[in-house]
Formats: C-alpha cells, structure tokens, sequence
C-alpha cells in the first residue's frame, strides 16, 4: 500500500476570543470531512491557550501583526515560508489582508467568504446569504463543506468543548490562593466590543450579595481592563461579604482563566469571549443580552440560560447605545438573573 500523506489545512483565525472557540464547530467538521486530516491555525498569540485546548488542532502558529497591521512584506515572507506544506487553507477573517499570507503560500485550495472582494487571493470564494446562514456557527462550518452542501442546522453542529490539565488548573487556584471549601459563582462583567454588551456593576453587585448571602464565595474574572469595574462591584457589595470575593481580572493569564473557570460552579456573563469559554467548559452559564443577540452568537452549553429584554431598540450591535439609556440592560433586575441562575445549577449545588 502507498503511503498516503494525511490532508494539511491551514485555518486563518478569527481575532476575537468568543469567535476563536466558536472555531472549533469547523475544526470539528473538517475532522468529520478528512479524520486523518491535520489542522495548524494561524492566529495572534493571545489564541495559543484556547487552541492548545482544542484537540482537533495540530498547531497554533503565530500571527504577529496587531489588528489594522498590513505590513506587506512580512506577510508575504511568512507565506513563502509556508509554501508546500498545505493542501487547502480556509480564511475565517472577512478582510482582505488576512487571505494574503495563504495566497503567497501557494496552497492550492484557498476557501472563504468573498468579504473585502478578495477574489483571485481565494479561489473558493463563497457569497455569503446571511439569512441561509443566521449563526456565526453555521458561517464556520460551511467552509468545511462543498458549496452546495446543506447548511448544518445548530443540532447537527458539535458544540466547542475545551480540554483542561486539571493539575495545572490546581497549580492557578494555588497560586492565586484560591480555595473551593464553598460554591463558586464567577463573574465576567466585561466586554471587549464596548459598554452596550456591560450589565451595569450595579446590578452584578446586587446579585453577587444574593449569592455570597446563601454561603457561596464569587470570582470575578476579566483582563486588566476590567479591572475596576470589578473594583467598582466589590464596593458596593456589604463589607460584611466582601472577604469571599475574589477578584482575578488582570492578576491571570488567558490559560490561567480558563482552567480556574473550569472549577466554578456557575457563570455568569456579559455576551463576551469568556461567556463563550464557559459554555465551551460545560459550566452552567447564565448570558446576560443587551445591544447583541444570541440569534447570532449564542452560548454553545447545556446548561444555559439567556437573560435578555428583547426591547424594541435591540438588538442595536452597537458599540455604545446610539440612545444613551442603555435601557436594555439597565432595566433587566438582578432578581431576574439570580433565578435563572438557580435553574441552571445542578441539584446537587442548587439552593434550598
């Protein structure tokens, strides 16, 4: 028998964490297409934690140029440097610079969506019918599938789900001091794409009072960035509370953020990159919704509920409200979360 070389992809990434492991929906695909298929996904850095968690991916390699970057010339180095390595290389990004590197790779199958009219940088360029595909998911998957294929309905697609070390895991609470004598809940109040995605800190403190109340401890996750927010609902929760809160934003590593959130008992999000890391963990996770929709981006989790208005105003995908209320979170009460917080939790941790 000849010795058959396994099929090489290579997968642009997207740049944004919730959009990274909504990719595992077409790695997984690509895996059902060619099951001895080997896939490395070029990405920025920051990704490297999240794929190494994915074991459909060979390898993360790096992309190191910041978003907006063009830097043509060393684009096209590190796609002559790639050049017969790959049989099909499928671009995730819209823009017209991220199907340059692949095209100077020479990979001879070059798959996409026509985005910034990249024709001739793609030679499977696809039009993209936003109401044949109505989820991200769906958008992912179909370029792992011919042209004419059916569009995958959300139950026929596997659901992310991340990998984690649980011994490097331990090593992160360790670290941080961290203990799981009691219930976690962890909290994610921040947003990368703007205020309109943020539940007021206001109301995350009214509810972590509500649970630390029953004898759990919280942990607020979140970058540096959302650092004082997390600050700002530590404050306001009683000071008699305060000491089994935990707040980690900016004090972890990406990789460190996923195995702690690992350990927790309940999420509770922001529509955000960490929202999406939860579901991929299978933790029971409350969305909250506000100038986004889940009709786009949902939560891929068993054990999910979505908290969410539906006012005549939203969604907007707006960055900040167009109408300065931002009345589709502010009105939605902490009363409103925390129970849907105690439908998602197991019996074995739900409250009397």
């Amino acid at each position: 028998m000849p010795n058959v070389s396994p099929h090489r992809i290579l997968v642009v990434g997207p740049s944004w964490v919730g959009d990274m492991v909504m990719a595992q929906t077409l790695f997984s695909a690509l895996k059902v297409q060619h099951p001895d298929c080997l896939i490395d996904v070029l990405a920025p850095d920051w990704s490297r934690p999240i794929l190494e968690r994915m074991p459909e991916v060979n390898a993360a390699l790096s992309l190191p140029f910041g978003h907006g970057d063009l830097r043509l010339g060393e684009r096209r180095q590190q796609g002559r440097a790639l050049q017969g390595q790959y049989d099909q290389s499928i671009v995730l990004p819209n823009s017209l610079k991220s199907a340059l590197i692949p095209f100077w790779a020479k990979i001879p199958q070059r798959t996409g969506w026509r985005g910034e009219m990249r024709y001739g940088l793609l030679n499977d360029v696809r039009p993209l019918d936003k109401q044949r595909y109505p989820l991200m998911v769906q958008r992912f998957v179909a370029l792992a599938l011919a042209r004419d294929a059916q569009v995958p309905s959300l139950e026929q697609i596997s659901a992310p789900h991340l990998l984690v070390d649980m011994s490097k895991a331990e090593a992160a609470r360790s670290r941080l001091g961290l203990s799981l004598n009691l219930p976690v809940m962890a909290l994610c109040p921040g947003a990368e794409f703007g205020p309109s995605k943020r539940w007021p800190d206001e109301h995350y403190a009214e509810l972590a009072a509500m649970q630390l109340k029953e004898g759990w401890q919280v942990w607020i996750f979140g970058s540096a960035k959302d650092r004082e927010v997390a600050d700002a609902i530590c404050a306001q929760v009683p000071v008699a509370l305060r000491s089994r809160i935990h707040i980690l934003a900016g004090d972890t590593s990406l990789a460190e953020a996923v195995d702690l959130m690992a350990q927790v008992n309940v999420v509770v999000s922001n529509d955000s990159g960490l929202m999406h890391i939860a579901a991929a963990l299978g933790r029971p996770l409350v969305a909250v919704y506000g100038s986004t929709s889940p009709s786009f981006t949902p939560p891929l989790g068993e054990q999910v509920e979505i908290c969410r208005l539906g006012l005549e105003c939203s969604p907007c995908f707006e960055r900040e409200c167009p109408l300065q209320h931002l009345n589709c979170l502010r009105q939605l009460p902490a009363s409103t979360v925390f129970a849907a917080v105690q439908r998602v939790l197991p019996q074995t941790v739900r409250l009397d």
